[in-house]
Formats: C-alpha cells, sequence, structure tokens
C-alpha cells in the first residue's frame, strides 16, 4: 500500500492512518498494532482494513481491489500485534487474487480473499439512492449525560464517550441505551473527519474499517435489544465488501442498511453506500453471532 500523504491530523485520525499502515516484515508478510476503542475485543473492522491494506502491498500491478470476503474465526487481543501473512493466489490477465491469514499468538483469528482488477469499461447499471435528508441537515448525535455514562461499564463509557475517526449522523436515531422495537432498516451518513491524501488504496482500506459500524447492529433493531445492554452478545462471523466505484472516505457517504433474517442466534444484515452524488459506491454484507442471555 503507498504511503499517504499525511497533512496534520487530530489524533483518531492520524492513529487510524497509522493503524492501517502496517510494518513490511518479509516480502508477503506483515504486523499491525491495535488499538482500544472501547470494544471488548480487536474491532472487526480494524482487521478487515489492515488485511486489504496487506493484500494491496502485494500487488506488482496497480489493479483495484473490487470484492474481499472474510471470516472472523477468534476474538483478537487488543494488547497484542497481529501478523497478516498474504497468498499471492492468482495474478492473471486482468485479476490478481490474495489470501490473507490473520495470525495472533500463533492461532489463525481471520482470513479472507481478496480480488483485484485492471479497470475496464462495461454496461453500467445501479439500484437509486434513498431520499433522505443531507448530512448537513442532520443533527449530530447528542452526547450521553455522565449520569446515565456512569452507570454503564467502562469499556462502554469509552466507545460512547470517545472522538472517533469517522462522524456519524443518522437519518433516523435510535437510543441505544433504551431501544424500541422497529423495522430493520437505518440509513446512516459517515465520513472520515479530516480530509487525507488522494491515494485510492487508502480510501479503501478506510471505507474497509468503517463498514462494521452499524451494520450487525440493523439485525436487533426488530427486538428491542442493543450491543451496550449485558445480556446481549454479539460477535461478527463473516464479512463481504464489493467495491463498485471511485470515491473518498473523507466525503459524506450515505450507508443504507437492512437485516432480512435473524435466526438461530444469528443475524444477517445488507448494506448499499452511496456517495452524495447518488453514485453506488460499495456494498456490503454480514452475518453475525446475536444471543440475548437470561438475566
Amino acid at each position: 500500500m503507498a504511503r499517504p500523504y499525511n497533512p496534520p491530523m487530530n489524533a483518531p485520525v492520524s492513529e487510524l492512518i497509522e493503524l492501517l499502515s502496517l510494518e513490511r516484515l518479509e516480502d508477503d508478510l506483515f504486523r499491525g498494532q491495535s488499538r482500544d476503542i472501547g470494544t471488548k475485543y480487536v474491532f472487526g473492522g480494524q482487521v478487515l482494513g489492515q488485511a486489504l491494506s496487506a493484500a494491496q502491498a502485494t500487488l506488482t500491478q496497480p489493479r483495484a481491489a473490487h470484492s474481499l470476503h472474510a471470516y472472523f474465526l477468534r476474538a483478537g487481543n487488543i494488547e497484542a500485534p497481529i501478523v497478516y501473512d498474504v497468498d499471492r493466489t492468482r495474478d492473471g490477465g486482468s485479476f490478481s487474487v490474495r489470501r490473507v491469514t490473520a495470525i495472533q499468538h500463533g492461532k489463525v483469528i481471520f482470513f479472507c480473499a481478496a480480488s483485484f482488477q485492471d479497470e475496464e469499461a462495461g454496461a453500467e447499471h445501479q439500484l437509486s439512492m434513498p431520499e433522505v435528508p443531507k448530512p448537513e441537515d442532520l443533527e449530530p448525535a447528542p452526547a450521553i449525560p455522565p449520569e446515565k455514562l456512569a452507570l454503564l461499564p467502562t469499556k462502554v463509557q469509552r466507545w460512547l464517550d470517545r472522538a472517533g475517526p469517522f462522524e456519524f449522523r443518522h437519518v433516523y436515531p435510535r437510543d441505544e441505551l433504551n431501544p424500541p422495537k422497529r423495522p430493520p432498516f437505518q440509513q446512516v451518513w459517515f465520513r472520515l473527519s479530516e480530509k487525507v491524501g488522494d491515494a485510492p488504496e487508502l480510501h479503501r482500506a478506510l471505507l474497509a474499517y468503517a463498514s462494521d459500524f452499524h451494520l450487525l447492529g440493523t439485525a436487533t433493531f426488530p427486538h428491542g435489544i442493543s450491543y451496550y445492554q449485558p445480556n446481549v452478545q454479539m460477535a461478527s462471523l463473516d464479512h463481504a465488501l464489493w467495491f463498485h466505484r471511485s470515491f473518498r472516505a473523507d466525503d459524506w457517504l450515505l450507508y443504507s442498511i437492512d437485516s432480512p433474517s435473524a435466526q438461530g442466534a444469528r443475524g444477517l444484515a445488507r448494506g448499499q453506500i452511496f456517495d452524495r452524488s447518488g453514485r453506488l459506491v460499495a456494498s456490503t454484507a454480514q452475518e453475525g453471532m446475536i444471543r440475548v442471555l437470561a438475566p
């Protein structure tokens, strides 16, 4: 992955850029650090972004990622680095494929396959972007009152009280501490909170990171439950991401998400990501574990 242009940034953005800029140990072996952002284990989006960064760094031709398919096998330890082993599975006339295995403490915690393609012209169509308010017409989420925040576990407090690298504006906000039952749909505008360089590889890694926010949570909407409740266990099992068109992660993007099914302590969620002009730039899908424990 090309080293990004690095203007002065706020700490969360600069930390994320550093997080996605892996240390190269060998030609196809990389090491990434982790950040404690308030989740119990390593955030899934971090592993997605780092794995894509590792795969991109092994390309010998300027090909763009068009799909990534991943499985989360074990929870990652925030306190330890993660080693990414890249297999150069194929370099064809138009496509390249990389398999990436993430290893921690000698065990595989994640693996994925990523496919890359030369730029080509062809037939085009897309679904239309939902009609929603513009991001500047939506209010940022209000801060949680300190007295409510103090009642939550320390990790959850840190997650809710931190200023992350991405800004989110929900079209239909939901109170995650007292979630109502509602249909499994949501639209969220998001963007990196500061401008970064123009390298498309960086923006794809940033989108991979951000694509893990809000996705599985949509499957909890009909049930009136939330990740923040102590009797609810949630974890990503797999994640798919398709890149359709060029975009910038530091411009507003609309994440339109639905959940067609939940069953067997698992939920499925799908997402479409549009830029401000209505271009469909990426699609996602994820299945995750959702368990509600007895009090």
